[in-house]
Parts: structure tokens; C-alpha cells; sequence
């Protein structure tokens, strides 16, 4: 059995090594104070005062949260959002992706300018509201899910790991009779999983974390999106954004607030250590062919 030599750590090595792991911690600082904060029982808050862990755990701030309407009405809207935008996402992108990796389409080579052209310029927001505006999308999540529908990076990275596809099953596939539809079900899809697994993480955390087209197009409250709840919440400092009707002041605010950012970001948290493969992955997707 043979055995590797591990590298000989340098100075250089110490101090680099040594300087991530400070910045690490100093980033680590601001999501323990917000975790702390959250879980400190309301009778132990002081204002103003730095919390690292806890003197009392409680978790009144999350019990207060979870039973008001805003909070799960915010939940309800960036779920719809989520999952109704991931799914368009998945099928509006691969589907775009497909036919542009066919050299026989007619104005394929039009169509990919454009696509190239949207990653260096943009309409703007101006243009962007007066289309959805034109559209009567106002007040409406379609206005979040039809303006991030694809994109042109996702599109040219999924062409480029289509191209890399062996040709010879899809050339396989039309000699038993498929047609183009058929060879995309039954051949390209199930081959695209990674890629597929990969940009429906991308997406979702795209849609999960939307905020300004939230905070511009849904002018009711009752639609707004855990984001723009959340910044109701900690910035708008005279804001009761949490309204239960109840007596606020047994919870202190800052405690709520806290807590409605836990919240917010729980779900990507928990899901993002067991996916982040799939991250890595789809980075890579379409940069090397063979």
C-alpha cells in the first residue's frame, strides 16, 4: 500500500489559512446575533445589548410569528412563487435550450443573438413596468414569475451541455421513429437530469429570495412575499408589518424581527448543505465537452 506525502504548510500557508478562518468567524458573527436575538425569552431582551448565546432560550418570538396572518399569507405567496416559477423555469429554458441546439431551425442563428444580446443589455425598470402594467400583471404573481421566466446564461450553459450529448442516440432514436418531441422526452430529459437537478436549485432559490419585483409589483400587502415582509419588518423601523391584533409588546419587536429573518432563511439553509453538489455541478455544466 502506498502512501500519498502530504504538503509541507508554510508560513504562507499559516497565514492565509489563518486569515480565512478570521473571516469566516467575523462573517459567522451577525448570524449568531440574529439567531440569538430570536431565541432570547422576552423577559431577558435588553435593548441595545449584544447577544452571543442566550441567557433564557425561548421560543416565544416564533410561536408569535406562526399564528399571524401576515407572516403565513407572505409564506403562502413565496411558496406559490417557488414552485409555479421553478417548474415554467425548468420547462421554458430546457425546451428554448433544445431547439437552438438544432442547426436546421429556422432563424436559429437570430434567436441566439438575441439570447446573447439580453446577457450584456437589458430594457430596464422603466419598460419592464410599463409591459406588465400593459398586461394588467400589476398586484398579480405573474408579474414575478412571468419577468424571471428564463435567462439568457441559463439558456446558452443547458445549450452547451446539450451539445455535448452524443449525437448518436438522438440519430438512434429517429431511425426507431421518434420525432423531435419524442427524442427530447425519452432521450435528452432523462440524460439532462444533473443539469435539470442543478438549474431547479438555481431557480428556486432565485424565486425564494425575490424582492424587488415583489416590493414593485404586488401593491397589496396581503400578497406581499416573505423578502419584502421581512424588510417591512427590519427596516421600515415604525412598521407593525407582523399584525395579529393582539398586544405586541409581550414579544419585544426586535425579537420578532430576528425571527421573521430565521424564517425567511430556514428553508435554504436546511436545504442548500444536502444539495450543494448539484450547485457545484451545475457551475460546470456545459464548460467542457467530450
Amino acid at each position: 500500500m502506498s502512501f500519498v506525502p502530504t504538503k509541507k504548510m508554510t508560513i504562507g500557508d499559516w497565514i492565509n489559512y489563518s486569515f480565512l478562518i478570521l473571516i469566516s468567524a467575523i462573517s459567522l458573527f451577525p448570524f449568531l446575533y440574529v439567531f440569538s436575538v430570536s431565541f432570547t425569552d422576552p423577559e431577558m431582551y435588553v435593548p441595545l445589548e449584544f447577544y452571543l448565546i442566550p441567557e433564557k432560550w425561548s421560543l416565544d418570538a416564533y410561536v408569535y410569528i406562526l399564528q399571524t396572518n401576515s407572516f403565513i399569507n407572505a409564506l403562502k405567496s413565496t411558496l406559490y412563487v417557488t414552485v409555479v416559477g421553478t417548474i415554467l423555469n425548468v420547462i421554458v429554458s430546457f425546451s428554448m435550450a433544445y431547439a437552438l441546439t438544432k442547426k436546421n431551425m429556422p432563424g436559429r442563428k437570430y434567436i441566439l443573438g438575441i439570447v446573447i444580446f439580453t446577457l450584456v443589455f437589458n430594457a430596464g425598470i422603466v419598460p419592464n413596468y410599463l409591459l406588465i402594467k400593459e398586461l394588467n400583471l400589476i398586484n398579480s404573481y405573474w408579474a414575478l414569475i412571468l419577468m424571471a421566466l428564463t435567462n439568457g446564461w441559463s439558456i446558452i450553459v443547458i445549450k452547451s451541455f446539450m451539445d455535448s450529448l452524443p449525437p448518436e442516440l438522438e440519430e438512434a432514436a429517429k431511425i426507431d421513429g421518434a420525432n423531435d418531441l419524442g427524442v427530447f422526452l425519452r432521450i435528452i430529459i432523462p440524460l439532462s437530469m444533473p443539469a435539470i437537478a442543478a438549474f431547479t436549485l438555481f431557480f428556486a432559490v432565485a424565486h425564494w429570495n425575490t424582492y424587488f419585483n415583489a416590493l414593485v409589483y404586488l401593491t397589496d400587502s396581503s400578497k406581499w412575499t416573505l423578502q419584502v415582509l421581512v424588510k417591512t419588518l427590519v427596516i421600515d423601523s415604525d412598521s407593525n408589518g407582523i399584525n395579529t391584533g393582539g398586544d405586541e409588546s409581550v414579544v419585544p419587536q426586535e425579537t420578532i424581527r430576528m425571527a421573521s429573518i430565521v424564517l425567511s432563511m430556514l428553508p435554504i439553509l436546511v436545504v442548500y448543505p444536502f444539495l450543494q453538489k448539484y450547485f457545484a455541478k451545475g457551475v460546470m455544466l456545459g464548460s467542457v465537452k467530450g
